[in-house]
C-alpha cells in the first residue's frame, strides 16, 4: 500500500513536471539524442516528440544486437559515429539538451574487442562533451551502467561505493562518467550521469547470443528453443523498465541538484536468472559461466527519489505475464 501511494504521488509530480515542460516547449526546446534509433534512445525520442520538442538523432546504426532500428518521422536523423568529431560538431549548434546514449553496450563483445569499446564509449563521449561545451548546450545527460559496481560491493548498491570495473565495457563507461564530472567541474558544462540497472521493455535487443537476458529468453521461448541460463542461474539483477528510464531522463532536464554526479536508476528489487525462467515458463538449459560479469546487483535509488522525485512504476511480473 505504501509503495502504491508513493507511486501515485510521484506520478502526480511527474505529470506536473511534464505539463511545465510542455508549456516551456511551446517555445520549442531542441534536443540531440545520440543512439536515438536504438532501444532506449528511440523510446526517449518518441517521448520528447510527444512533449513537442525538436529532436535531432545521431546514430551510426552499427549495433548488431537489434533486429531493427526505430525511426520517428518527426525527427531529423544523421547516420554518423560519435567517434568522428568533425562530422558531429555542426549538429550541436542550437541544441539545448543532449541525451547521450550511443555506446558499445554489451559486455562480451567489449571483451572480444576492447579497442572498439574504449574508442566509442570513452573517446566518443569526450567528443560529445566537447561539442556540447563549444556549442553552448545547457546540459548533457549521460547514460552509464550499473556494471561499474563489479564484485566488491554488496547490494543494495549506492553511488558513493568504489568502482570495480571487471571488463572493457564498464571501464569505458566509467571513464565517460569521469569525463562528465570533469567537464562540469572544469568547464562549467552541466552534466548528469545515470547508472541504469538492466533495462528491459518494448524494442529491447533480442538478436545474438549476447542479447540482454529478458529479450533473449523471450525470443528463445517464441522460437520454441530452451532458454540458455548462464552458469548456475543464481546470479541476480535489478530489472528496470525502459519507460521508467525515459522518465528519469526527462526529469533530469529541469532538476536543480545532481550536476556532475552519478544517479542510480533501478527498482531496488532483484531477481535471479532462474526466477526469470519461472516467470516466463518453459524449458531451459545451462551454459558455461562468462568472465567479467557481476554476480549480484540491486539499486539503492534513494538519490533518484530525492533529486528527481523519481520512483519506478513498472513491474517485471506484470511485463512478463
Amino acid at each position: 500500500m505504501v509503495y502504491e501511494v508513493e507511486c501515485e504521488v510521484n506520478g502526480f509530480i511527474y505529470s506536473i513536471i511534464l505539463y511545465l515542460i510542455l508549456i516551456k516547449n511551446l517555445f520549442k526546446m531542441k534536443a540531440l539524442v545520440t543512439g536515438g534509433a536504438g532501444f532506449i534512445g528511440s523510446n526517449l525520442v518518441d517521448s520528447l516528440i510527444d512533449l513537442n520538442w525538436d529532436v535531432i538523432v545521431i546514430d551510426d546504426l552499427s549495433s548488431e544486437a537489434h533486429e531493427q532500428f526505430y525511426f520517428n518521422d518527426k525527427v531529423e536523423y544523421h547516420k554518423v559515429s560519435i567517434v568522428n568529431y568533425d562530422s558531429i560538431r555542426p549538429l550541436f549548434n542550437g541544441i539545448d539538451y543532449v541525451f547521450h546514449l550511443a555506446a558499445e553496450s554489451r559486455i562480451q563483445p567489449a571483451i572480444n574487442n576492447p579497442t572498439y569499446a574504449v574508442t566509442v564509449n570513452t573517446v566518443g563521449t569526450c567528443n560529445v562533451l566537447q561539442c556540447a561545451r563549444e556549442s553552448g548546450v545547457k546540459r548533457v545527460i549521460y547514460s552509464s551502467t550499473s556494471s561499474a559496481y563489479g564484485l566488491i560491493n554488496e547490494p543494495p548498491l549506492v553511488e558513493t561505493m568504489n568502482d570495480d570495473c571487471l571488463n572493457p565495457y564498464s571501464v569505458s563507461k566509467v571513464s565517460g562518467e569521469k569525463l562528465c564530472k570533469m567537464y562540469s567541474d572544469l568547464f562549467g558544462l552541466e552534466t548528469i550521469t545515470f547508472r541504469y540497472f538492466n533495462v528491459y521493455g518494448p524494442r529491447q535487443c533480442t538478436r545474438g547470443q549476447y542479447a540482454p537476458v529478458i529479450g533473449l529468453f523471450l525470443r528463445q521461448k517464441e522460437n520454441g528453443e530452451p532458454m540458455t541460463v548462464v552458469g548456475d542461474g543464481l546470479q541476480t539483477r535489478d530489472y528496470t523498465h525502459v519507460n521508467d528510464v525515459v522518465r528519469a531522463n526527462i526529469l533530469a532536464v529541469d532538476c536543480k541538484e545532481g550536476i556532475g554526479e552519478v544517479i542510480n536508476i533501478g527498482t531496488g528489487k532483484n531477481y535471479s536468472v532462474l526466477d526469470l525462467v519461472k516467470l516466463i515458463g518453459g524449458d531451459y538449459i545451462h551454459i558455461p559461466p562468462r568472465i567479467g560479469e557481476s554476480r549480484f546487483t540491486k539499486a539503492n535509488n534513494d538519490k533518484a527519489k530525492r533529486i528527481l522525485n523519481w520512483t519506478p512504476t513498472e513491474s517485471l511480473e506484470d511485463y512478463l505475464s
